[in-house]
């Protein structure tokens, strides 16, 4: 039998809270969902309307709320400063505060790898505990709530998981990849086999939280999540091509003319130098070996299995 709870899900209507919602509601836990907006989820779940750089949920809302995910926070878009800091990490160390009066059980903080900083011990898979301060306003704003949550709540009643999850990727995603399956049906060739980086499914991410809903941690824990496998652009080319009905690409653009076309995205679009080329050939790695030796958890969810529905919906995004 499922040890059922009542959970509390800021960022419902969001990328990761769709389905973190879904899964939680088939698995018969108690839902309350927060949103910006307000607006009804896909499976026509209400959410409440709370915008929490502004409000906190009040002691009723609260209310035999055993476990929150607060997963609501300005993403990789650019934005002023002090609106990350305002939802990214001020909100969250005050939700937690709220949390911790209401006696909430258990806190999931969806942090991202970006609050590590860059990479000090090269290309390699990396931990933990290889971390750096950030340089980016995102990153910076979610390693301070981080910082925060751990120096308020590293022992106490109220156990806090932060996770740092890699690049997610699923249907309706509207990054990186949705603007690689638009450049693929519009000719792009195939890039050379160069860097390689970490990513997760939503799904599998959703599931993690899921998992940790019912779990018996204590304390504070902190985990990178990814699937464990390494992607190249290349990589992620070929089988976003092989769910297009597309035959393999040809490799007709030299290396060098590569960087020159980054180096020109980034001077149209106010990037920093060697911003766009970082993106495509980097090498951003990192290690799920903490959380897989922790948990029961296991990635299920292959690019492969989700590339149809990624193709089919980046058009919505061009």
């Amino acid at each position: 039998m499922t040890y059922t709870v009542k959970c509390l899900v800021s960022g419902a209507t969001g990328f990761v809270g769709r389905p973190l919602c879904r899964q939680l509601a088939d698995l018969g836990h108690t839902l309350i969902a927060l949103s910006k907006s307000g607006a009804s989820l896909p499976s026509g779940i209400p959410t409440v309307a709370l915008d929490l750089s502004k409000t906190m949920p009040t002691e009723q809302m609260m209310k035999g709320v055993e476990v929150v995910f607060h997963l609501a926070a300005i993403a990789h878009q650019r934005a002023d400063g002090k609106a990350y800091d305002a939802l990214n990490h001020n909100a969250t160390l005050s939700l937690a505060r709220v949390c911790h009066a209401a006696g909430v059980k258990r806190f999931i903080f969806v942090s991202s790898v970006k609050a590590m900083g860059s990479a000090t011990t090269g290309n390699g898979e990396r931990t933990e505990l290889d971390c750096a301060i950030p340089k980016d306003a995102y990153g910076l704003s979610k390693w301070q709530a981080e910082q925060s949550l751990c120096a308020e709540f590293a022992s106490g009643p109220m156990s806090v998981v932060i996770l740092r999850p890699a690049l997610v990727y699923g249907a309706a995603a509207k990054g990186n990849l949705a603007r690689l399956a638009s450049a693929i049906r519009y000719g792009l060739p195939r890039p050379p086999e160069r860097g390689g980086r970490s990513m997760i499914a939503v799904d599998d991410l959703a599931g993690l939280m899921c998992e940790l809903a019912s779990s018996s941690l204590s304390n504070l824990q902190t985990w990178i999540v990814t699937d464990g496998r390494a992607y190249s652009t290349r990589n992620v080319y070929d089988v976003l091509r092989n769910a297009m009905g597309k035959s393999a690409g040809r490799v007709w653009l030299p290396v060098f003319a590569w960087r020159f076309l980054a180096s020109a995205v980034d001077t149209v679009s106010g990037n920093e130098r060697g911003e766009t080329h970082n993106k495509l050939f980097g090498t951003e790695l990192y290690s799920n070996r903490a959380i897989i030796e922790a948990t029961s958890w296991q990635p299920k969810v292959s690019l492969e299995q989700v590339a149809a529905d990624i193709v089919r919906t980046a058009g919505a995004f061009r």
